[in-house]
């Protein structure tokens, strides 16, 4: 019991971590992604983005299990096990990129993607053209990459599957299959490269409750949302996130 005491995280850090679960869990539950677009600036502003990102993949692997059921009955599992095969690939170069990074340098990449994602989510371009095992692959193993480093893993098959003419329930039903597979292969390889531990697991029980929270909140304004202004909040609200997270910010609070 001294040495779980021991590894307990400062009062601040974990009040940091709570609340960008629950803003992340908002997201996620408002949009259907965006967890770690939201989750990971914001967390990684208050304790780095070492323990941040294994923190939202132990609360991601509690969160898919709820989707699990009914994302198995709707999606196209062919299209997704290509996917995921290409992602599981390509896991261990992010979790090498995590754990090797300068954090200060590594919250500035991750700035730099987040940006990028509210680029491609408010322009509304979507890939059109000709789908293929080897090209879903690719796109699945950048989404490996991405996810490793990042947890931001669903942003290349969002891009992906959104150009595709499938229904939005198989749509959805796919993201949600292709992360109970990646964040899966996530966990493993970060408990691999020694980067979940005691410090993770508190931060990780202050986090879990108010992530679900945010996600109940988020299903709520969901319902009494009209659709474009669920797109322009859901674009505000990352947007935000990756502005709030950048290093820049660290002389005037102290860190």
């Amino acid at each position: 019991m001294d040495g779980l005491l021991a590894g307990l995280p400062p009062v601040g850090a974990m009040l940091g971590m709570a609340g960008a679960a629950l803003a992340g869990g908002v997201s996620r539950g408002f949009s259907g992604f965006g967890a770690a677009l939201v989750f990971v600036p914001l967390a990684s502003a208050a304790v780095g983005p070492r323990a941040a990102v294994p923190v939202l993949a132990l609360m991601e692997c509690a969160a898919c299990l709820v989707f699990l059921p009914n994302a198995w009955r709707h999606a196209a599992r062919r299209d997704v096990a290509v996917m995921a095969a290409g992602a599981t690939c390509a896991v261990p170069v992010g979790a090498m990129i995590l754990a090797a990074s300068d954090p200060v340098a590594l919250r500035w990449g991750l700035t730099a993607l987040v940006l990028l994602a509210v680029a491609v989510l408010a322009s509304g371009w979507r890939y059109r053209g000709a789908g293929s095992a080897p090209l879903t692959f690719g796109v699945g193993a950048l989404g490996g990459v991405m996810s490793g480093t990042a947890m931001l893993g669903g942003v290349p098959p969002a891009v992906w599957w959104l150009g595709r003419s499938a229904p939005a329930v198989v749509v959805r039903a796919n993201m949600n299959l292709y992360f109970a597979v990646l964040t899966a292969v996530v966990t493993a390889a970060f408990v691999w490269r020694g980067l979940v531990g005691v410090q993770t697991a508190w931060f990780a029980l202050a986090a879990a409750p108010v992530y679900g929270a945010g996600l109940r909140v988020g299903a709520l304004l969901f319902a009494r949302t009209s659709e474009a202004t669920f797109r322009t909040a859901g674009v505000a609200l990352i947007l935000a996130a990756a502005v709030l997270g950048m290093p820049l910010w660290d002389p005037l609070t102290g860190r």
